[in-house]
């Protein structure tokens, strides 16, 4: 197996071939699908490690008193050889993971293998494929809890015992010094139990999401911002709790907290920062200090964390393992919000490439994941998402040799043009009915290629038993109703985009998957399968840091006639066409948009987790001579340029320039059928996920409310049916 470790003489890092870790009593075996990067420690440990060695001893002068008390016990050569034989040796990273239980030692009985769990400690939740984890550094991960977010319930437990160790009261006014990834968490939960939370960090955009998150004010020490701010809220006062969850030799964070604290306020250290008391201040205000100890009573205790003693509830409410599963809890009830703080994912085999990244400072993160795929792969069993509450599994296979049977609602201009092409001629496909809306259309479609059968009613098509997948191609107001008829008939459906014209509407098809446990859905985003674009990102390579992507439609305007003018039934243009760009977009990030903000000349912004940002501008007044549609994309250093489906070019160390294609544009709706069909051929899961597919949707109608409003729309996947807001 594989795994993260350093080597803290030389500072050279490693993705490791180790051997896989044995099944002990009293523990589990667990197989990583996510591991979360400290950013603050993991990243201080990795920095210490490329210093000198006189740098070294400066940035820990713990263990150098350690050294010298070994010299004076065993003298100075053996203290020597000692010393250079641990610096020489690699050692692991990681302490905060979510991975599937593969195997149950000897006196656990609180799991079973394959499920899902949570797991903490620097020596068993390590970025390694596979982990033993004792009994209690592991928790179950709640049902519907994604496995990215369960991930962080290490770090959670962190936050949480320091929160714990201030004792808040509801009214209470805090200070959180320092808005890294455990102050963050710290600024949610204290805002959660009714504490009103001002924050300081020097980083703009670290102070905004905490605002997001609930804090009231946040900004840089030394603007005088958060001085007003405490004094107003406190009547000149002071804090009631200072958190310090800042890193660094400074000692501002101590400092300011003397300032900003009440009479007999706390403060409490959960970093690892600079701690020279300022002792007229501290002593004057009587100030008590405390300490948090990292996840919580049990830390550092051999018989709690390897022997599995636990602690009497009675004498001891919250330990170790009580955090973590009180963590896992306030995620599963959507109390505590960590999917904001992701800045990136990426996968595990580019580990030490992302480390250098975020040491460097081209890649700026509050919180990196590493993803396992072939884990991943099992949890869900292919694509999962707690929020929509569906999961894109695989199906029956057809009986080899029989072709794909297939029934459209609708054969009209689109249908006639650009997918029906592609399924006539195919000896594997079975054209078996269609539906019209008028009888002379469903004759036209017959004739031209070849159904067996057509009709006037869609119960022709959602009843015919033999029908394998139904492709619905009509006006946009009926797609969603009628992708959810044809989904609760048990029928595999292509349904062309938009998937839906409303939340309510796009609700319904989500609240169909879940009653009728048919996921086997497809939108016609035909772009993502278009070749040419996949030869661009091919040639563009793996991404590490966050992208930029502009994005020019040039749409021209509409005819006075067209349909498409009639937005009462039929939804606005954008909401129409403006996930195949979303989409696309989306689809070279490999993420899906958590933010949009869009204004009336619909030039749209869309978030992404990792960082990444994108700007789609839809032109109804551009020159008809112009392309219609042009991309860019620039993230690590190179450029992706990408001109209409004609040619695109690549630049980076080497340019790279495609063909121009003398004939047409391939915007990929062959592929698209074909990869539709092969996963209904093989029963294998569909080609985009539901959630995907839902995220996008919302994207398009946010850039439509996002005008209306004057105000950025966060995407918030809708609950499955039944669960809670």
């Amino acid at each position: 197996m594989k795994q993260v470790v350093q080597n803290y003489k030389s500072g050279e890092l490693a993705l490791l071939e180790v051997p896989e870790p044995a099944c002990k009593p009293g523990g589990v075996l667990v197989r990583t699908v996510y591991s979360l990067i400290s950013t603050g420690t993991e990243m201080m440990k990795v920095s210490e490690a490329s210093l000198s060695l006189v740098g070294k001893a400066k940035a820990r002068p713990d263990q150098v008193a350690k050294v010298m008390q070994s010299v004076a016990t065993n003298g100075l050569s053996a203290t020597y050889r000692k010393v250079t034989s641990k610096l020489d040796s690699y050692t692991p990273l990681g302490y905060s993971l979510c991975g599937i239980v593969e195997q149950v030692g000897d006196g656990i009985t609180d799991v079973a293998v394959g499920d899902l769990v949570a797991c903490a400690g620097n020596e068993h939740a390590l970025h390694s494929e596979l982990n033993w984890v004792p009994k209690n550094l592991y928790s179950r991960v709640p049902n519907g809890v994604d496995p990215r977010h369960a991930a962080f319930g290490t770090v959670g437990s962190i936050a949480m015992q320091g929160v714990r160790r201030g004792e808040p009261q509801i009214g209470d006014v805090a200070l959180v010094i320092g808005l890294g990834l455990i102050g963050q968490l710290v600024v949610q939960l204290l805002t959660s139990s009714g504490v009103r939370v001002v924050g300081v960090d020097p980083d703009p955009e670290r102070c905004k999401l905490a605002e997001s998150l609930g804090a009231l004010t946040c900004a840089h020490p030394a603007s005088g911002i958060v001085d007003n701010a405490v004094a107003e809220l406190t009547h000149g006062a002071g804090v009631d709790q200072t958190y310090l969850a800042a890193g660094g030799n400074t000692n501002d964070p101590v400092e300011l907290a003397a300032k900003l604290s009440r009479d007999r306020g706390r403060v409490i250290d959960i970093g690892k920062c600079k701690l020279d008391l300022p002792w007229n201040a501290y002593y004057e205000k009587e100030l008590d200090v405390r300490f948090s100890r990292s996840y919580g009573p049990g830390r550092y205790d051999p018989s709690y964390e390897l022997e599995g003693r636990d602690y009497p509830i009675g004498q001891v409410r919250w330990t170790e393992r009580r955090n973590l599963e009180c963590v896992l809890d306030l995620i599963a009830r959507d109390r505590l919000d960590v999917e904001p703080l992701i800045t990136h994912v990426s996968d595990f085999s580019s580990a030490v490439e992302t480390y250098q990244s975020l040491n460097d400072g081209s890649l700026k993160a509050v919180a990196v994941l590493f993803r396992y795929p072939d884990a991943v792969a099992r949890t869900e069993p292919v694509v999962t998402s707690a929020r929509v509450g569906v999961t894109s599994r695989a199906a029956a296979a057809l009986p080899a040799g029989q072709p794909v049977r297939l029934g459209f609602i609708g054969a009209g201009n689109y249908a006639s043009s650009m997918l029906l092409p592609h399924l006539v001629e195919r000896s594997d496909v079975q054209l078996k009915h269609v539906a019209t809306t008028s009888a002379l259309s469903g004759a036209n479609a017959r004739r031209k290629f070849g159904f067996a059968e057509a009709s006037t009613d869609i119960d022709n098509v959602l009843g015919d038993s033999s029908i394998d997948a139904v492709f619905v191609v009509t006006r946009h107001s009926s797609h969603a109703e009628l992708t959810r008829q044809a989904l609760l008939a048990g029928k595999t459906v292509f349904v062309e985009k938009p998937l839906a014209l409303s939340e309510a509407e796009l609700q319904k098809v989500l609240d169909a998957i879940e009653e009728s446990g048919n996921d086997r859905l497809q939108v016609g985003f035909n772009r993502r399968f278009a070749p040419l674009l996949h030869e661009a990102r091919d040639q563009f390579g793996p991404r590490v840091g966050p992208a930029t992507v502009r994005y020019l439609v040039n749409a021209g305007r509409l005819d006075h006639g067209s349909w498409y003018n009639q937005t009462t039934t039929e939804g606005s243009r954008f909401v129409g066409e403006g996930g195949h760009f979303i989409d696309t977009v989306s689809w070279l990030l490999d993420a899906d948009p958590v933010s949009v903000y869009a204004t009336g000349d619909l030039q749209v912004t869309l978030g992404y987790p990792d960082g990444s940002t994108a700007v789609i501008t839809y032109a109804e007044t551009g020159s008809s001579g112009f392309p219609k549609e042009t991309l860019d994309l620039t993230a690590d250093g190179k450029v992706l340029k990408f001109d209409d489906y004609v040619r695109a070019s690549v630049y980076s160390r080497k340019k790279w320039a495609s063909s121009r294609i003398p004939k047409g544009r391939d915007k990929g709706q062959a592929a698209e059928v074909n990869a539709f069909l092969e996963a209904v051929r093989t029963g294998s899961p569909m080609p985009i996920s539901v959630a995907s597919l839902a995220a996008t949707t919302l994207a398009t109608l946010a850039a439509q409310s996002s005008v209306a409003n004057a105000a950025p729309v966060r995407i918030e996947l809708p609950q499955k049916t039944g669960a809670p807001a």
